[in-house]
């Protein structure tokens, strides 16, 4: 796909990055990418995947700015209050990029209807607060032969982990869903929501901004993806480290026994 000679200038930082260049950048202009919550994950990210070129952002969210969003939902202004987020944001990436073209879904994510929301998009990014919606859309991607990368907040810490269990990794075997890393969810009420425990605004804004950068290298096709490597963040001590998952072969989606 060509870009247009004012892309080649908005784009430039890109192109100059041999693993990018015009090839990669075209990637990211032909690339159809949804972003399930435009929330405090969801807003960094879609703002940097819109800066970045990518052509199509889908933004799955059926709930309104409210003024608490404010502290963390950057792509939100006080304006927006009461505003659906869905419109917020494109209205936010109109301003950021006129080349992005934003489908806003103001909807929740249900059974019903998630197969057919993913299958209109190359890759999925989940930036969702509750464990319900991510195993939706984690076993919904798998169905749907889509890559994801899904991320999560605490109060002061984040995690964040790229799921293609509809391939095969290195070794042979299935790359490990979702539920090789978390089999089952916590207890009920053992994880208070956000408006209860509290998050620290600018580590939002951190998670959100890795997330796009973990979509714009798999789209993009550089560095190597955090397939069976879960990135966790401690805001507190300022603390980086991975941990390695692998797939389990009783795991109900691509396990021995799977149907």
């Amino acid at each position: 796909m060509a870009l247009l000679p004012d892309e080649i200038e908005r784009y430039a930082r890109h192109l100059v990055l041999a693993e990018v260049g015009g090839p990669g950048q075209a990637r990211l202009k032909a690339a159809r990418v949804l972003v399930v919550g435009a929330g405090g994950l969801g807003a960094p990210l879609i703002q940097y995947l819109a800066a970045a070129g990518i052509g199509t952002i889908g933004v799955v969210d059926d709930d309104v700015v409210s003024l608490s969003n404010l502290q963390r939902q950057v792509i939100h202004d006080t304006a927006a209050v009461g505003r659906l987020k869905v419109e917020s944001a494109a209205s936010a990436v109109e301003r950021l990029n006129p080349h992005v073209s934003v489908e806003g879904h103001s909807v929740r994510l249900t059974e019903a209807n998630a197969a057919g929301l993913i299958g209109g998009y190359d890759l999925v990014a989940d930036g969702s607060d509750n464990f319900s919606t991510r195993y939706l859309v984690s076993d919904a991607c798998f169905r749907a032969g889509r890559p994801l990368v899904t991320a999560a907040l605490g109060r002061f810490d984040g995690t964040l982990t790229t799921i293609r269990a509809h391939e095969t990794g290195p070794d042979g075997r299935p790359n490990p869903t979702y539920r090789c890393l978390f089999p089952s969810p916590p207890p009920p009420g053992s994880v208070p929501p956000c408006a209860e425990a509290g998050v620290l605004g600018a580590l939002a804004g951190v998670m959100g901004s890795l997330m796009a950068m973990e979509v714009i290298r798999a789209i993009a096709g550089f560095g190597e993806p955090l397939v069976g490597r879960l990135l966790m963040v401690d805001a507190r001590s300022m603390r980086f480290e991975t941990l390695r998952y692998a797939w389990d072969p009783d795991n109900p989606l691509n396990g021995s026994v799977a149907n």
